[in-house]
């Protein structure tokens, strides 16, 4: 098959500037729609590569995400959140984006185009074969996501990605390739709209997933989040009252003793009153 980059591929819109606002929703939003059943088609390579990462986490790996641009942001976001939700430790998940911490909030000039920056900035990670690290770009084209990657299969370390074109340089150098297609942008080449879109929801796929599998949620509650705020807090309390059948004053008094749901309810459970 060949590479066709259909994230570059003319929007099937026109004239846009000439559109009502209305209009214009309209066509994003028709658009948006197809992107879950893209994803869609490619469960059954995210399951592979969950599959792979859920097994060296257990093995005491870590799991690297690395753009640039928007691919690289949304990896950041994503490892990001795995702490205050899951509870995990801040060096389980990270994020990497070509251009450093300052590229998150402003676009780091050819930063992208590197080929041995994307492997330096793993190294500075102590980067080793117990690790899975997933390539993020759209285009499938980015020297500096293909390098990193090249260079991590030739040192036995365990590589995935998730790209937006079929058969693309940055798929056949991953082990574990996650291809969603989601077609042209509405603003032609605009890989921010539904590519990023679903970048996120696979994002989401493979956090989620690998971290029930980690036992890091009970029934469908996030007994391990971090008590950052009000909010949590009485979520959390909510969790323990219906949990443990008590009263509220009980469950906050409980959550104020061990700082967290899953402990206030197992020491519950093995007798602390």
């Amino acid at each position: 098959m060949d590479f066709i980059k259909t994230t570059e591929l003319d929007s099937k819109y026109n004239h846009l500037e000439k559109k009502s606002i209305n209009e214009l929703l309209v066509s994003i939003n028709k658009e948006d729609k197809t992107v879950p059943l893209a994803v869609e088609k490619a469960l059954p390579q995210i399951e592979k590569l969950i599959q792979k990462v859920v097994y060296q986490l257990k093995q005491g790996g870590r799991l690297f995400y690395i753009g640039a641009g928007t691919s690289g942001r949304l990896g950041v976001l994503d490892a990001s959140e795995c702490p205050p939700t899951f509870g995990v430790p801040y060096d389980l998940v990270i994020g990497i984006i070509a251009g450093g911490d300052s590229a998150i909030r402003k676009a780091v000039e050819f930063a992208e185009d590197s080929i041995d920056l994307g492997w330096k900035d793993l190294k500075s990670h102590d980067i080793n074969e117990k690790d899975v690290v997933i390539g993020i770009a759209a285009s499938g084209t980015t020297p500096y996501v293909i390098g990193a990657l090249d260079s991590c299969n030739k040192n036995n370390i365990i590589t995935g990605c998730i790209t937006n074109n079929y058969n693309s340089p940055l798929s056949k150098t991953a082990q574990f390739p996650i291809e969603v297609v989601v077609g042209p942008e509405v603003v032609t080449g605009s890989s921010r709209m539904k590519a990023g879109t679903a970048q996120k929801l696979v994002l989401n796929m493979i956090t989620t997933t690998t971290m029930i599998q980690l036992g890091r949620i009970k029934g469908n509650k996030m007994v391990d989040m971090q008590l950052s705020n009000n909010k949590l807090v009485n979520r959390g309390t909510k969790m323990i009252m219906t949990e443990l059948h008590i009263a509220e004053e009980e469950a906050k008094k409980l959550l104020d003793i061990f700082g967290n749901v899953r402990s206030a309810i197992e020491n519950y459970n093995n007798g602390y009153r």
